[in-house]
């Protein structure tokens, strides 16, 4: 597989969660006209659509995805779009066909048009009821009992295999929960910890969806951004995983996480009512053993619960209540 100098960078499912962000954080890099946005809505958001280009594109569809590679010269693919966990238990066969189908087409394309590159996120979703919960090791039995997890577990397996007989550099690590201020929850289980945030500032309590004493691996988003493209940058000869590297940053119960709020929020009030998210939440680690991706390409977070509730608060502040943060000189 040639490894030609990058020409141009493709990022699907570009207004989901990740994408958002990391369209911005990519285009930065390397200029606004070498990064294309792509997702299957056609309705960007002005952060993106005023920096053009953007595509609409159903990832399942193998042949437009061909057709917007050749026309913008695509190099590099970073392929986000997939159904999360908790949509994807709700709607198993649209979970499985675009998350595996999209998955392939991905890497049909870019083998055929010999890129140089392809970042596949994965997930703490493959770890499934039998896997250590507490610093769960890079490898382990990987068992999901979620339809997301197993999409994962098969995408990790595809990428490996289309490493391993074609050449192409297929690279990626394992998300925990990602909680982010710019994008609200996308359906998957540990958005609580997203909305959570919303509610302390929008209604001063939350209802939440898993027990109080639920311990799930977690990260902020510029930590999450940071780490895919450093992966992205790391030297090959370094890498012993390629594409399904655990990465760690938090880890804290739905009560701790109320609690921190509460430091910033007096008086917020959340109450629990565990539904099917609590099944597949059970079904995951507690905290994760990353290692190998210390070891491999350095990888280390920036955030703690502490610092990332803060920031999280002043930002959702400067957009859900502006003139009482500008009163409190916080933009």
């Amino acid at each position: 597989m040639s490894h030609r100098r990058m020409k141009r960078v493709l990022v699907t499912g570009a207004l989901g969660q990740i994408g958002s962000e990391l369209v911005e954080w990519l285009r930065e890099k390397h200029g606004d006209g070498n990064v294309i946005a792509s997702d299957k809505k056609d309705d960007p958001p002005a952060a993106i659509r005023d920096n053009d280009p953007f595509a609409a594109l159903d990832v399942t569809d193998a042949r437009a995805l061909a057709d917007l590679c050749r026309t913008h010269r695509i190099d590099t693919i970073y392929h986000l779009a997939a159904i999360l966990s908790g949509v994807g238990e709700q709607k198993p066969d649209i979970a499985y066909h675009v998350n595996m189908n999209g998955l392939k087409n991905v890497l049909d394309v870019a083998r055929d048009l010999e890129m140089a590159r392809v970042m596949v996120p994965s997930s703490i979703a493959v770890f499934g009821p039998n896997a250590p919960k507490w610093n769960t090791p890079q490898e382990c039995e990987l068992r999901p009992a979620s339809m997301y997890g197993v999409t994962k577990v098969a995408g990790e397996l595809l990428c490996d295999y289309y490493w391993k007989k074609y050449g192409l550099e297929v690279r990626g690590v394992r998300y925990p929960g990602l909680i982010s201020h710019k994008t609200p929850p996308g359906g998957g289980t540990t958005d609580y910890a997203v909305a959570i945030y919303y509610d302390a500032i929008r209604h001063g309590r939350y209802t939440c969806f898993v027990r109080e004493d639920t311990v799930l691996p977690m990260m902020y988003m510029p930590d999450a951004l940071r780490s895919l493209v450093e992966l992205a940058g790391a030297p090959a000869d370094r890498l012993r995983y390629r594409n399904a590297y655990n990465i760690a940053a938090l880890s804290f119960s739905a009560g701790e996480l109320a609690a921190s709020i509460r430091d910033h929020v007096p008086g917020f009030e959340v109450s629990y009512e565990p539904d099917f998210h609590q099944q597949i939440a059970e079904g995951w680690p507690h905290s994760i053993d990353d290692s190998a991706a210390r070891e491999d390409w350095g990888w280390a977070p920036e955030y703690d619960l502490e610092r990332m509730t803060a920031d999280m608060l002043a930002a959702l502040r400067k957009r859900l209540n502006p003139v009482e943060s500008h009163a409190r000189g916080e933009g």
